[in-house]
């Protein structure tokens, strides 16, 4: 193999695992916070409603952090692996789908915070800005983009 073709199947394979990598410290972060919040005196204070928030971040966050180790696991348990691109595949899914129950977490962990440090109605204000700069920088603009470029491929191709 050229070491022009070997860059071009690993380097990919990196871009992912960096990817991982990035995403799993994120998710690390906010689990080990929401992990030690039970412990806390001011918890004790928290209402049942605000308790389902936390319950709900709690498990949207544990959700997002398993399923970005997952390739990781499976990796280490079936080296080598025997289709890389296969699991390049299966590692890109579990990254995106990762994203839904983390996106949901940081913006139900801004609810939980903000609910404790502000009015209720400017927590739900910012709350809601929150969301809709996870949903339009993680979800709609790399959607739009990719729809773009898939048209543009097509174009080229019909």
């Amino acid at each position: 193999m050229s070491g022009t073709d070997e860059s071009s199947t690993i380097e990919p394979f990196d871009d992912l695992l960096q990817e991982i990598r990035v995403l799993l410290s994120g998710s690390q972060v906010l689990t080990a916070f929401l992990v030690t919040l039970p412990f806390s005196s001011g918890f004790a204070r928290l209402d049942a409603t605000e308790r389902n928030v936390y319950a709900a971040t709690f498990l949207a966050a544990l959700l997002s952090l398993v399923l970005f180790a997952t390739p990781a696991a499976y990796h280490r348990l079936v080296w080598p692996v025997p289709n890389r691109r296969r699991f390049k595949q299966l590692g890109t899914k579990l990254v995106v789908v990762g994203l839904i129950p983390l996106s949901a977490s940081w913006i139900l962990a801004t609810h939980l915070v903000l609910g404790e440090v502000l009015n209720s109605r400017l927590s739900n204000v910012i709350t809601t800005f929150v969301a809709l700069v996870i949903g339009a920088l993680w979800w709609a603009w790399p959607l739009i983009r990719r729809t773009r470029m898939e048209g543009q491929s097509s174009q080229q191709r019909g």
